[in-house]
């Protein structure tokens, strides 16, 4: 039997994540062609396509970073493909570049890139709101606020998009990407092959000439398009009276529970925006005329709100609009926030809701590398060497946490591959003492790049890459360096210290950052020299490790009765297996994973082996 997911099984009922309904409308739809990185909250998505992948009907490839996802995403629709890329919100800066383009020339297979925006910031840098990028390059988005939105949308996004032949934007966020909701399943017809590629010349090789007549009709396409949304039954109006409000998103569930506690629901009238983007401007006409107030509720930038503002402008229509006066443009709404928005704009008293006794009192539980971590291993014996005297340029991955004290091992941090490229920057402009870190995955995504132009620009760099054989912070998917994946063996593994010598870096040491002795002397070594040097700190995630491979280490450290209680272990290596127990230092059996990285801090410290 096949995997629910992939099965034709009409009508059934399934409780589901944002994430994997949205793999469930891709294949109702037909899907041929699945490329992404990985990057919550999207991850979900990929990498469920990727365990199903030996028995879907679809082509399925985690890329090097995400616009070599774009890229292989836009030559399969161009070759007659249905296609959808994923990626999270940062993501789209990086394949922006072939995005603008792919919209010139349109995608004649069919494509949709789930951006996944992540207000709040939970698990990002920043929390851009890509529904610019769309009107930018010229998409149509819709955004799922339900599971079975998240499923339909999809569905009806790739083929909207390829009666069209235009890319399409399913825009989520985190929390339509990871709430859970029932979705009721359609039919999963058989997607067959691509059509073929067309040759084309003047429509899909975009210089000037051809470029203008591209863009014309790019207008064209997004004026159909609009007709599309004018009749979207994602878009829809409902209740009564001179207080209007639309919202778009997930801000439309929240809207319904607010409404709901202020008794308001059909007092008002509520414009829910699922397709958003292009606005539908007969539809919101419509909805505005005998309005004396509106409110607009999406997360994030005004961008509904100043559409909404320009229409009735442009109509003379003399209504009050609402929305970043009232609600916040950064981080995520809550159903209390939007109803005291509504209750304003109706003349209601705000309520106030009460929170969790004792809540305030609480312990702060911030973000800590896993017991275990070989890059502990390696940030310590970093600042046992360099100490405060060097720069510490870090990059995005779990090592990013080595920012914390006592580690301390992060001074600045741009983007996925900046370690190299502004470690050098910062080298040069500062003639200080630079290290960088990076990750393994981050180095494929774009950090070869950078070491490139180092070995180029003769920068005075030393680059530490934090080999733990997986793309640990986001779920452990395969890189180009992995050994093995859920799959079985990598057999085309992209070896790290070759790339790095087929730039042109002529001094690379190897050491595991689990033993001490062995990683200072390397380090050490490299301190001396100039240039562009390389350190590659090699052993695998433990919980990689445990989840790929099925090994683990047997050993469990303890603390022995003599411990002199100077928590020396705790306090320099802050592992989170290791807590004080009342006058010495103990080690939590479950936590730890028998790196032994505590012994050679701490000589009170011994191994005993367990079964």
């Amino acid at each position: 039997m096949p995997h629910p997911l992939l099965a034709d099984n009409p009508g059934e009922t399934h409780l589901l994540l944002g994430n994997e309904a949205i793999v469930r409308g891709a294949v109702e739809a037909g899907i041929q062609v699945v490329t992404c990185y990985p990057g919550t909250p999207s991850s979900e998505a990929p990498d469920t396509f990727f365990r199903l992948s030996p028995e879907g009907k679809y082509y399925f490839e985690y890329s090097v970073n995400e616009k070599v996802a774009l890229e292989v995403g836009g030559g399969a629709t161009l070759a007659g493909a249905l296609t959808l890329t994923t990626m999270k919100h940062v993501g789209v800066n990086v394949a922006a570049d072939p995005l603008m383009t792919l919209c010139y020339t349109g995608a004649p297979g069919g494509f949709v890139l789930l951006s996944a925006d992540d207000p709040g910031c939970h698990s990002s840098q920043n929390e851009q709101d890509n529904r610019i990028y769309a009107r930018l390059g010229g998409m149509p988005v819709f955004e799922p606020s339900t599971a079975q939105e998240a499923k339909d949308m999809t569905r009806d996004a790739l083929a909207m998009s390829k009666k069209h032949e235009a890319p399409v934007m399913l825009r989520t966020t985190t929390r339509v990407n990871h709430l859970r909701g029932p979705v009721e399943f359609g039919n999963a017809p058989d997607p067959g092959k691509a059509k073929g590629f067309t040759k084309n010349p003047s429509r899909f090789v975009p210089i000037p000439a051809f470029s203008r007549r591209m863009h014309l009709e790019l207008l064209d396409r997004l004026d159909a398009l609009r007709e599309e949304a004018e009749k979207s039954p994602y878009n829809t109006v409902s209740g009564a009276g001179e207080i209007g409000i639309a919202a778009s998103g997930i801000s439309r569930a929240y809207l319904c529970d607010a409404l709901e506690n202020a008794g308001l629901k059909g007092k008002v009238k509520v414009f829910d925006l699922g397709m958003s983007y292009p606005l539908p401007e007969t539809m919101a006409l419509d909805f505005m005329k005998g309005l004396k107030k509106l409110l607009v509720v999406e997360e994030l930038e005004p961008v509904l709100e100043n559409e909404l503002r320009v229409l009735a402008q442009k109509n003379s229509l003399d209504i009050e609009i609402f929305g970043k006066n009232l609600l916040p443009q950064n981080g995520e709404f809550t159903v209390t926030m939007v109803e005291n928005a509504v209750r304003e704009v109706a003349g209601e008293q705000a309520v106030t809701v009460d929170c969790c006794e004792g809540r305030d009192n609480l312990p702060m539980r911030p973000p800590n590398l896993c017991a275990g971590c070989p890059h502990r291993g390696a940030f310590f014996a970093t600042r046992e060497v360099f100490g405060d005297d060097a720069i510490y340029s870090s990059d995005i991955g779990c090592y990013t946490l080595g920012l914390l004290p006592p580690l301390s091992c992060a001074d600045f941090l741009l983007c996925m591959g900046s370690s190299v490229s502004a470690g050098g920057g910062a080298a040069l402009a500062a003639g200080q003492t630079v290290v960088a870190f990076i990750g393994d995955s981050t180095f494929f995504h774009s950090g070869l790049s950078g070491l490139a132009n180092a070995v180029f620009n003769q920068h005075d760099l030393l680059l530490v890459i934090l080999d733990n054989y997986t793309t640990a912070m986001t779920g452990h998917q395969p890189n180009p360096g992995v050994h093995h994946t859920v799959l079985g063996e990598n057999p085309s593994r992209v070896d790290i210290a070759k790339s790095c010598e087929g730039v042109g870096v002529e001094v690379i040491r190897k050491v595991n950052p689990l033993n001490r002795k062995k990683t200072v002397a390397a380090l050490e070594e490299l301190k001396d020299m100039k240039g562009v040097r390389v350190l590659i700190a090699e052993e695998p995630c433990p919980l990689y490790a445990r989840r790929i491979t099925r090994q683990s280490k047997p050993q469990v450290a303890y603390v022995t009765e003599n411990c002199s209680g100077r928590y020396e272990c705790l306090e320099k290596l802050a592992c989170p297996a290791i807590y004080k127990d009342g006058d010495k230092a103990a080690v939590n059996e479950l936590l730890c994973s028998g790196c032994m990285l505590c012994l050679q801090i701490c000589p009170n410290i011994k191994a005993k082996k367990r079964g």
